[in-house]
């Protein structure tokens, strides 16, 4: 056989190895070593997870390439929705580029059913994901893990935020994986874990919410999809006690909203709550997800205080 046939086939076996390994895997550091035009900077990844298959999408911002140790921000979709109409609607990948944050939008499992909607198993809710016992906690886990494989991220700058049953799991994962998140941002949901909620560290949370809100009543009561929801107050002040926040907070009324802040001992921790008097069970400073969908509130932007919020905290 002629050598430099046998060389150049070797080459083409290598090449077609390499090419092999970055495909097979959604995200992986093969991302990292291209140049020019041929940067990547958003994937649509596959895991597999307790043999289930579990998507998401992941933004990366303009200057990743020349950087290190970026913050990450998930983001969790409400029932029903998915990563493509949580980036729409939020705002939080214009946020993430001109930050210099990584954004990933996980995805619930599907339900059976004919419209294949998602869920988020956040404890008493939802639907195909509570019901079926899904561990969306490991999924997110396992999740953070690849990505501080494989990504430039700053793992003591993990940040996570969600609406409506995403803002469920955001709170069951800060009482679950406080040692790998630094804070959360809750808008729209309750605290609903089946359990006491009982994280390894004091977690900074944020909560937003409109007064007008039917679907998850601020207040408490029945409300998405016939669920009993609990006062968003109750689970504030059940995060108070774990931050060994002041048991009252300081209430400043803007006019078109009130913030409400529980005081930290020292711990470095606090809880702090925005409650619109417009709006509805919608992303403030977002876009109306659809025509049956409630108009969001226009007396704050949630993405900027979020991340307002999110750039006070790493873990330590």
């Amino acid at each position: 056989m002629d050598p430099d046939f046998k060389k150049i086939n070797s080459i083409t076996v290598k090449y077609l190895f390499v090419s092999f390994l970055c495909l097979s895997f959604a995200v992986s550091g093969c991302s990292k070593q291209v140049s020019g035009d041929q940067k990547n900077y958003r994937f649509n990844g596959t895991m597999t997870v307790d043999g289930m298959e579990r998507t998401y999408l992941l933004n990366l911002p303009p200057d990743y390439y020349d950087t290190s140790n970026l913050p990450l921000v998930i983001a969790l979709h409400g029932l029903g929705g998915n990563a493509a109409e949580c980036e729409r609607d939020y705002g939080i990948t214009e946020k993430g580029n001109a930050a210099g944050f990584v954004v990933v939008y996980p995805e619930g499992v599907r339900n059976d059913g004919i419209l294949g909607l998602r869920t988020w198993n956040a404890g008493t809710c939802c639907q195909f994901a509570m019901e079926h016992n899904i561990d969306d906690v490991h999924f997110v886990s396992v999740l953070i893990d690849t990505l501080l494989a494989h990504y430039a991220i700053n793992p003591k700058k993990v940040y996570v935020t969600g609406m409506s049953n995403g803002a469920m799991l955001t709170y069951r994962l800060a009482c679950e994986l406080s040692g790998k998140i630094a804070a959360i941002a809750a808008v729209s949901g309750t605290l609903l874990t089946t359990g006491p909620c009982k994280p390894g560290r004091a977690v900074p949370v944020l909560h937003i919410h409109s007064l007008q809100d039917e679907k998850v009543p601020y207040y408490g009561g029945t409300g998405l999809d016939g669920y009993y929801f609990p006062p968003v107050d109750s689970g504030l002040n059940v995060w108070a006690n774990i931050d060994a926040c002041s048991e009252t907070p300081v209430v400043v009324d803007y006019g078109t909203y009130t913030f409400s802040q529980w005081n930290n001992s020292g711990n470095g921790a606090t809880v702090e709550c925005y409650l619109t008097k417009d709006g509805g069970h919608a992303w403030p400073g977002g876009l109306k997800s659809s025509r049956r969908s409630d108009a969001p509130s226009t007396a704050i932007n949630a993405t900027d205080a979020i991340w307002d919020f999110f750039k006070q905290y790493s873990l330590p």
